[in-house]
């Protein structure tokens, strides 16, 4: 008698009402309605208010587990107190209990993803000399590089006009080049990303005293280039953020990978993947 009282209320406890509210489980570890909205709200709060929302978090959550479960093989394991420090950083001190607990999780997986990253993936990507050149030389057509131009510019030049101009053996000769046939020159002198987009893709890899093509009725020409103080730091940097930029992908498969070999079981239909 005493052994039924006890199934009894075993049931009670697993009623339908309890089940349908673990959504999830990534490796037997429980994901709840409560934890999904907690998220969402977190979401919210970065702007992310997608009507898919709840799947994405989700997903989320269960990459958070992946995540931290993964790093855990190495030895990194990031404390709660690492978590709020960084969250007291993000000035978030309203979040209820459960927003709160849900962001320290996912600030754990982070730092934990972000460490396995440095340690495993950083030190096997490569990065040549001759991909720096190329990533710099779209920099410098689509953004600009720190190099000090001095430029001569000629507006409304026929373009029979425009057929006479020869190359010139300075920037003066230039301006006067320009005067002897009746144009008016503008010489100026900025950065290159300070330059407005179209003038920097006619000047970007015009040789030095080389007259541009004529567009727009106006023809240009770069007398001198001068790099400034912060070229000098340009490669490392460059090179810095296309390493991150290709572990960041590596890391992404690696992520895919590790999201296909968990064992996630997916109790509600409408949260299926």
């Amino acid at each position: 008698m005493k052994l039924l009282k006890v199934v009894a209320l075993l049931c009670m406890f697993a009623s339908p009402a309890f089940a349908t509210s673990v959504v999830a489980t990534v490796g037997g570890k429980p994901i709840t309605d409560a934890d999904i909205t907690a998220r969402t709200k977190l979401m919210a709060r970065q702007g992310k208010t997608s009507t898919d929302n709840r799947r994405i978090a989700l997903q989320n959550i269960i990459d958070d587990t992946v995540k931290l479960d993964y790093a855990a093989n190495f030895g990194v394991k990031p404390t709660d107190a690492d978590a709020a420090s960084e969250l007291k950083r993000m000035n978030m001190s309203d979040l209820t209990a459960m927003e709160r607990e849900m962001a320290i999780s996912a600030i754990r997986a982070e730092i934990a993803w972000q460490v396995i990253i440095t340690r495993t993936i950083m030190p096997t990507i490569d990065v040549s000399k001759d991909d720096i050149n190329d990533m710099k030389n779209d920099l410098a057509r689509e953004q600009g590089l720190p190099i000090e131009m001095t430029i001569v510019r000629l507006l409304d030049i026929p373009a029979d006009v425009a057929a006479k101009l020869t190359k010139p053996k300075s920037c003066d000769a230039a301006m006067k080049m320009a005067e002897d046939l009746g144009g008016a020159p503008q010489k100026f002198t900025a950065a290159q990303y300070e330059l407005s987009r179209d003038i920097r893709e006619r000047v970007t890899g015009l040789p030095n005293l080389t007259w541009s093509p004529r567009v727009d009725d106006s023809v240009l020409l770069v007398c001198s280039t001068k790099k400034t103080a912060e070229y000098g730091k340009l490669d490392e940097v460059i090179k810095q953020n296309a390493m991150y930029k290709q572990a960041m992908f590596v890391a992404e498969q690696q992520l895919k990978q590790l999201r296909r070999k968990a064992v996630v079981v997916i109790n509600d239909d409408r949260y299926k993947l």
